[in-house]
This record gives structure tokens, sequence and C-alpha cells, in this order.
């Protein structure tokens, strides 16, 4: 990643915020690619989580967990809960939450309590996230 970015744009590759999305186990690496990302003075813009079940998670950019079930996000969430999350309900298999996201329904959480939870799908979630939007405004 580094080599191909620095080739494409020689003068600002580490100004180019990027987004880092990791599926399963594949949480571990993309969370230590995105640290790794920062400490060459890279901008994180966010950080997606899908399934990341049993994985810390930290940093000092915007962290989201989506679950395939509410048992893997409540356990995953004290571990590090993100900005905002996103649970199947009713639950999914691991494999369809990555597979189908847009047939997987369930509710968008934000850790301010505040906030009301909304009832929507995996892919409009990601597609909000990947927009940029505030998910903290309602």
């Amino acid at each position: 990643m580094h080599q191909q970015l620095s080739r494409t744009y020689p003068e600002q590759f580490l100004q180019i915020p990027l987004v880092f999305i990791g599926f399963s186990a594949g949480v571990v690496g993309a969370i230590a690619a995105a640290w790794g990302w920062q400490l060459l003075g890279g901008a994180v813009q966010a950080f997606i989580a899908v399934d990341g079940w049993g994985v810390p998670l930290g940093g000092t950019f915007p962290i989201y967990r989506i679950s395939h079930d509410s048992f893997t996000h409540w356990s995953s969430a004290l571990l590090g809960a993100g900005e905002t999350s996103f649970y199947a309900d009713p639950a999914v298999d691991h494999l369809v939450l990555w597979r189908s996201p847009q047939a997987v329904k369930g509710w968008q959480v934000s850790a301010i309590a505040s906030q009301p939870i909304v009832y929507t799908t995996a892919a409009t979630y990601i597609a909000n996230l990947l927009r940029g939007v505030n998910l903290h405004k309602a």
C-alpha cells in the first residue's frame, strides 16, 4: 500500500485519509496497518471492524464495529465499542454479514447514550460511514 500510494501521489500520499476495513480475524492485521499508517504520518479517516470478535480496538481515529449478532456486539464492546456500532437483529451467520450486508437488518447504536438507536441494514450503515456521514446526528 505504501509503495503504491507513494508512486501514484508522490507529494501528498501521507495526507490521503484512508479508511481501513477488516473482517473476522483480518481485523487484527487491519488495526495494525492503521496504527502503522498513522506512525508513518498518514491520516486515518476511520476504522471499520466487521465481526472482529475478541479483538481489542483502540486508536486516535474513529472506530466502528459491525457484528453478526447481539452477543458478539455486547462482548466485543468490552474491548472497545467505537463511536457507533451495528449489530444484526435477527442474528445472521458470520459470513452472511460479509457476503450480503444489504440483506442484514439490525441496530445502529451510538456510544453516546443520548443518541437514538436506529433500525437499518448493515449496507446502509457502512455506506453512511464511507460517505463520511456524522452518525452521531439523528
